[in-house]
């Protein structure tokens, strides 16, 4: 089947309003803006949030507060019937998840700002759905495009769970993972649908086997990254400095350090054979933003680096896995 270019195009710009909630959501994650909006879809109420506290009514936080105890009850009576009944005890015993924080104008926008991009990366899926399913009604694509917007709806609701239990850091885990599955759906509807991305990469065995090896090892250090950094949030707020935080962190940074040396080591070992053979742009590609990565991270650990640089560990660890998904994708084993 055929489609056209502006189709193809407009699944690239899909792609990028996917990961520019990415973004947004790891910027509103570094400045504390996650509870600008206390509720889910609307902020405060209203479509477009107040400016100012002024425009709230004095008892706002109660008003909220009430609002989430309706939902964290809604939710935990969800986690039960599908078995996690001492996770859901957790959560409605937990004080905390009804505390509501002071309005701030800058959190309340920013978390405004990723709900924005979230919406319209929903409405591109929906709009590019219903563009299949008007002139190219091929089953395969539509189950496809269509699983990828039911999990599009997944991640939106979820979202308002998020916000419901105040930021509890599992959800957020639960919320990155379901955003990735959602870039990998999208990648391999673009694959399925532009000629250009299926021209194969002609590889050895080894690499190829390489590749998805680093492919799995990548999605894990996404959900241990999560893992380190929830941990990196409790440690600020038990009042352990950027100074001691190595030294205070468990299993999960030990392995999310090594197994980056790992995927180093595998991928210098892969662009060092694609530069004596094929020269292949994706391998490049992968190789340097594999390099931005790292040099993020190590500025994460050791370094007193400003906040946006956990935004571009974030989104460079997603392109990273996004090139290498893609990359797998298009190799074939080359005849010897």
């Amino acid at each position: 089947m055929q489609f056209t270019p502006r189709f193809i195009r407009f699944q690239w710009i899909t792609l990028i309003l996917i990961y520019l909630v990415v973004v947004a959501g790891s910027f509103v994650r570094i400045t504390g803006s996650g509870m600008g909006c206390p509720d889910w879809p609307k902020c405060f109420g209203e479509w477009i949030p107040p400016t100012e506290k002024a425009q709230l009514p004095e008892n706002y936080k109660e008003i909220y507060a009430e609002k989430r105890s309706k939902k964290i009850f809604k939710f935990c009576s969800f986690l039960r019937r599908i078995g996690l009944t001492e996770t859901a005890q957790k959560v409605e015993n937990d004080p905390t998840l009804l505390i509501e924080e002071d309005f701030n104008t800058r959190k309340t926008y920013t978390e405004y700002v990723n709900r924005l991009l979230g919406f319209l990366a929903g409405n591109a899926m929906l709009f590019g759905f219903v563009w299949m399913v008007r002139y190219y009604r091929n089953r395969k694509f539509l189950l496809l495009a269509g699983i990828n917007l039911v999990l599009m709806g997944l991640e939106a609701w979820f979202g308002s769970i998020v916000v419901a239990s105040n930021l509890v850091p599992w959800t957020i885990t639960v919320h990155l993972l379901l955003a990735l599955i959602i870039i990998g759906l999208q990648l391999y509807l673009i694959y399925l649908v532009s000629p250009t991305q299926q021209k194969p990469i002609a590889v050895s065995a080894t690499i190829k086997w390489l590749t998805w090896i680093i492919l799995i090892i990548t999605f894990y250090q996404m959900f241990l990254g999560t893992q380190v950094r929830e941990h990196i949030d409790n440690l600020t707020k038990m009042g352990f400095g950027r100074e001691s935080w190595t030294d205070q962190l468990g299993w999960e940074f030990l392995i999310h350090r090594s197994f980056s040396w790992l995927v180093l080591i595998l991928l210098v070992y892969m662009a060092y054979q694609n530069e004596r053979t094929h020269k292949h742009v994706i391998i490049r590609s992968a190789f340097i933003v594999l390099a931005i990565e790292l040099i993020s991270g190590v500025l994460l650990a050791y370094a007193n680096m400003p906040g946006l640089v956990q935004t571009s560990h974030l989104i460079f660890a997603t392109i990273l896995l996004g090139v290498i998904f893609m990359g797998s994708l298009r190799m074939k084993v080359e005849k010897v």
